[in-house]
């Protein structure tokens, strides 16, 4: 069996994708650590197997080691594009299913491409995060995943994420966490590192930007709603937070070539 499989990234943010509409593939955790990895493999944060379910597309992702993810905001949107630019999806407004449930999104034929990412809750944890040069105080978040957000004068303090942060409390994230480390630039601007479960550091994270605007807005002490511009390493994007606490990130996805997965599978 042929298997249609793209590379495509969103702010730098990148991913496989594999186009399994009928379920028809099992990839496992080591076949997706050997094909997102950098050295030998293709190279990538993650990887989306895109499946119909039940007559809607679902959002099959997995990080780079092959741990599973309930949502991944910049590949969400790469996904979109991949189903659009593959004629399997008209521009407009559509859903994609996703372990944190469905997401709408709005998929113009050009441009950006913005996501309902749905519930953004402030669990009240006071949480530290650090690297060996120093730790910070920060915020408990959920966007469907984890994360913990911690504030710092300059994002040079932070050092080397080539290993997983110190985090506390520990037992506030059994199934790890994402912690990101945000510098204030100017009025509602931020700059971003993150470090990802099962990823390491990556040059940018889609549910991570959204929890970095609402940490933003509670350090800022400001009430919802609430507009703020992160830039992570890999590029710019926009988030807004209703009164709901409802978010909606904003940014591009790009698909960059087709690529050959098979010799990488236990066939």
């Amino acid at each position: 069996m042929s298997i249609q499989a793209s590379y495509g990234h969103g702010t730098h943010n990148d991913f496989v994708l594999v186009y399994d509409p009928n379920g028809d593939l099992s990839i496992s955790s080591a076949e997706t650590a050997r094909i997102c990895n950098r050295e030998s493999g293709i190279g990538a944060d993650g990887l989306i197997r895109i499946v119909k379910r039940d007559g809607k597309w679902f959002m099959d992702y997995r990080n780079a080691d092959g741990s599973l993810a309930e949502m991944c905001g910049n590949g969400i949107r790469v996904m979109a594009k991949f189903l659009i630019e593959k004629g399997l999806e008209r521009p407009g407004i559509f859903p994609i299913d996703t372990r944190d449930g469905v997401k709408h999104l709005r998929v113009p034929e050009s441009g950006d491409i913005t996501v309902n990412m749905g519930q953004v809750i402030d669990e009240g944890d006071e949480v530290t995060a650090g690297t060996d040069t120093g730790l910070w105080k920060g915020y408990h978040i959920s966007v469907g995943n984890p994360h913990a957000v911690v504030f710092v004068e300059d994002l040079a303090q932070v050092g080397s994420l080539k290993h997983p942060p110190v985090v506390r409390p520990k037992e506030l994230y059994p199934e790890g966490v994402n912690v990101e480390f945000v510098q204030i630039t100017g009025d509602h601007v931020v700059k971003m590192r993150v470090h990802e479960r099962g990823s390491g550091e990556t040059q940018s994270c889609g549910t991570g930007v959204v929890a970095v605007a609402m940490a933003a807005a509670k350090h800022a002490r400001e009430n919802l709603p609430t507009k703020w511009e992160v830039n992570p390493p890999g590029g710019r994007l926009y988030v807004e937070i209703d009164a709901h606490s409802n978010g909606i990130l904003t940014g591009p996805a790009v698909i960059v070539k087709d690529v050959e997965i098979e010799e990488f599978l236990e066939r």
